[in-house]
C-alpha cells in the first residue's frame, strides 16, 4: 500500500525526530595516582625547589567523563597535578584513537608531584619522576577505558552559581570569573544520578609554599563532600585562575572565632567546603540541555617562546619540550629544532593546542594554559594604562563573545600547560609599571610571551568559526 505523501512526510519526521532525541551516553571514571613518598625522593610542584614531600594528607587522583552519541565519543579527563606537556598528552591520544577527541587537562595542583620539571631539588635538576609519569598516563587511559565501558543513556542538566567572595586577586585590574559551571547527569530510565562535572575557578594552593604533604588542597574536599552529598561520581575542571586566582584569606574563621590561615589544612577543608556548598547551589539549580551532536575543531599553534627563563629552562635540560622554528604565522608550524638545525633557528617557538567543542547546546572551550578572568568577559585593561609595555595593543576578543552560546565550560591547562596567558595590552615587565608601582607585577615571567594571549584567543575565534 502506498502511502499518501503527507503521513509519508509526518512519518519521516517522527523517525528524524526520535534519531535526534536519543539520549547522549555518559560514564565516569577515577583512579589514585598518589606518589609514593617513601620509595623515592617526590618533589612538590607549584612555588619554589626543593620541596620534598614528607608525607600524605590525602590521595590524588585522575577523573574522567565520557560522552557518546551512538556515533562519536569524547574524553574529558582531569589530574590532580600542576599541569602536564602537550606531547605527554598526544602520548595519551595515541592510546585512545577510537575517541573523537581527547581532552586531558591538570587541575593545576600546588600540592602535587613536580610534573612539569621545574619545581626539582636544585635549579639544575629536573623534579620528575619518569616512571610516575609512565604510571599516570597508563592510568590516565584506564579511567577513560572505564569511563567509556560504564556509559549509560543520560539525561544531561547544566546550572550555575556566583561567588565573587570565594576569590582573591593578587594582580591588578582586579578582575574574577566567580561563576561555578556545573554538568549534572541522570540516568534516562529511572532519573537516578550518575555523576557530576565541575568547573571552578582558583588556583589550588590553599596550603601555601610551605606545606610538605602531598594533598589535593582544597578540590580533594569539594569532590569528596559532593560525592559524599549525592553519591556519585564527580569531575572537576580548573578554569580561568590566571591572575592570581587564590583562595580568600580573611573569610574563615575556627570555633573560637580566630581566622584560619593559608597553609593550614583546617583552612583548606573550610574553603573546600564552600566551593562544594557553591557547587551544590549550580547543581540542584540545573536545567536540562540537550548535548546531541558532537562537534570538534583542535589544531596545535606556534607561539614564540619569548621568556628567558624558559629558554634557559629548555637549554639546561630541565624543561625536555620540544622547540619549533618560528615561522611568523601561529597556525605555521615550523621544523622541530634539533642540533643540526639549531644555528640556523632565528627564533624558538612551543606547540600548543587550542580547542573547540560543541556537545549540543553546550561549547567548551579548551585553553592550554592559565586563563585570565580578562579574557572570559573582555573585561580587559580599557583605556590602557599608560605604564603597559604595549599600549597600542587591540584587545583580544573574549572568551565568551566567541563561544556561540551561553551554556559553556571553560577548561584551563587542557591539554598542556604553557604558564599565564595575559592580555597583551596589560603586558608590563619594563618600566615604567601600570597602575603607579614601583615595580612589576607577578604573571609575566611564568608566561611563554607577551604574543600567547592574542594567539591563543585568535586561534579560539577561528576554530568556533571553523565548527559552524
Amino acid at each position: 500500500m502506498r502511502l499518501p505523501q503527507t503521513v509519508f512526510s509526518l512519518f519521516c519526521m517522527m523517525i528524524a525526530s526520535s534519531v535526534m532525541a536519543a539520549p547522549v551516553e555518559v560514564g565516569f571514571g577515577e583512579a589514585d595516582i598518589t606518589p609514593d613518598v617513601n620509595a623515592k625522593p617526590v618533589w612538590i610542584a607549584g612555588y619554589s625547589q626543593n620541596r620534598r614531600a614528607e608525607g600524605v594528607h590525602d590521595p590524588l587522583h585522575v577523573r574522567s567523563v565520557v560522552l557518546r552519541d551512538g556515533k562519536d565519543k569524547i574524553a574529558m579527563a582531569c589530574l590532580d597535578v600542576v599541569g602536564l606537556d602537550y606531547a605527554w598528552v598526544q602520548a595519551i591520544r595515541e592510546k585512545l584513537k577510537d575517541f573523537k577527541y581527547v581532552m586531558v587537562s591538570a587541575a593545576h595542583n600546588h600540592e602535587g608531584p613536580d610534573t612539569m620539571g621545574i619545581w626539582g631539588p636544585g635549579p639544575t635538576k629536573s623534579g620528575i619522576d619518569p616512571e610516575y609519569m609512565d604510571r599516570i598516563a597508563e592510568l590516565t587511559v584506564q579511567v577513560i577505558r572505564q569511563a567509556d565501558e560504564s556509559a549509560v543513556p543520560v539525561v544531561a542538566n547544566y546550572g550555575t552559581a556566583s561567588d565573587e567572595e570565594l576569590l582573591r586577586d593578587s594582580r591588578e585590574p582586579y578582575i574574577f570569573d566567580p561563576v561555578l559551571r556545573a554538568l549534572r547527569f541522570n540516568r534516562a530510565d529511572n532519573g537516578k544520578l550518575v555523576g557530576i562535572v565541575l568547573q571552578w575557578n582558583c588556583h589550588p594552593e590553599a596550603m601555601g609554599g610551605d606545606n610538605k604533604q602531598i594533598t589535593a588542597d582544597f578540590i580533594g574536599v569539594t569532590v569528596d563532600e559532593l560525592k559524599k552529598k549525592y553519591g556519585c561520581p564527580v569531575t572537576y575542571f580548573t578554569g580561568p585562575v590566571g591572575g592570581l586566582m587564590a583562595p580568600p584569606r580573611d573569610k574563615f574563621k575556627d570555633k573560637k572565632g580566630e581566622l584560619l590561615r593559608e597553609g593550614d589544612f583546617a583552612f583548606n577543608q573550610a574553603y573546600g567546603e564552600m566551593v562544594a556548598a557553591l557547587a551544590a547551589q549550580a547543581v540542584d539549580a540545573a536545567k536540562p540541555i540537550s548535548l546531541n551532536g558532537f562537534v570538534v575543531s583542535a589544531k596545535p599553534v606556534a607561539i614564540p617562546l619569548e621568556n628567558k627563563l624558559y629558554q634557559m629552562a629548555k637549554m639546561i635540560g630541565i624543561l625536555k619540550r620540544a622547540g619549533y622554528a618560528w615561522q611568523g604565522d601561529a597556525e605555521k608550524i615550523g621544523d622541530e629544532i634539533t642540533a643540526k638545525n639549531v644555528k640556523e633557528t632565528k627564533s624558538a617557538a612551543v606547540l600548543t593546542e587550542v580547542g573547540y567543542v560543541r556537545l549540543g547546546d553546550l561549547h567548551v572551550a579548551c585553553i592550554p594554559g592559565e586563563i585570565y578572568p580578562e579574557h572570559v568577559y573582555g573585561k580587559v585593561q580599557d583605556p590602557v594604562d599608560p605604564g603597559a609595555d604595549y599600549p597600542d595593543a587591540p584587545a583580544e576578543k573574549s572568551i565568551l563573545e566567541s563561544l556561540p552560546g551561553d551554556k559553556v565550560l571553560i577548561v584551563g591547562l587542557a591539554n598542556d600547560e604553557i604558564g599565564y596567558i595575559l592580555p597583551l595590552r596589560q603586558w608590563d615587565e619594563k618600566p615604567p609599571f601600570c597602575y603607579g608601582r614601583n615595580g612589576d607585577q607577578y604573571g609575566e615571567e611564568n608566561s611563554v610571551g607577551p604574543q600567547a594571549g592574542p594567539i591563543i584567543y585568535g586561534a579560539l575565534d577561528r576554530r568556533v568559526q571553523e565548527a559552524k
